[in-house]
């Protein structure tokens, strides 16, 4: 009897994709005003809305940093060929940063409204 050892290999495409989708949900958020349009009630005035928002776009920014850096160093062509473990492993810890960068918006734009 033989065995099979192959290895299931995931194409980089997948995680750059969704990478590419949580950075642009987080940009539209900030920047587009989807999160002032979400998050600030009719009770609310718009100077605290908006200092609110700044408040939870800087915590949510530092986050959002450290995603498109490891996106950007994780998906370069040499460390790819090279290295595809370390790449497959930064590409995630991207895609955990944008979910957290995402989070930290929703729950800081929930918790003052």
């Amino acid at each position: 009897m033989t065995t099979r050892t192959e290895k299931m290999t995931v194409s980089p495409v997948i995680p750059a994709m969704a990478n590419l989708l949580l950075g642009g949900l987080w940009t539209l958020s900030v920047f587009a005003g989807w999160g002032l349009a979400a998050f600030c009630g009719r009770n609310e005035t718009p100077e605290s809305c908006v200092d609110r928002m700044i408040l939870v776009s800087t915590l949510s920014g530092l986050f959002a940093f450290i995603a498109a850096i490891c996106t950007a160093v994780g998906l370069l062509p040499p460390l790819m060929r090279r290295y595809p473990e370390k790449s497959l492993v930064l590409v995630a810890v991207a895609t955990a940063s944008w979910l957290l960068a995402l989070g930290v918006l929703y729950v800081g734009g929930l918790v003052g409204r």
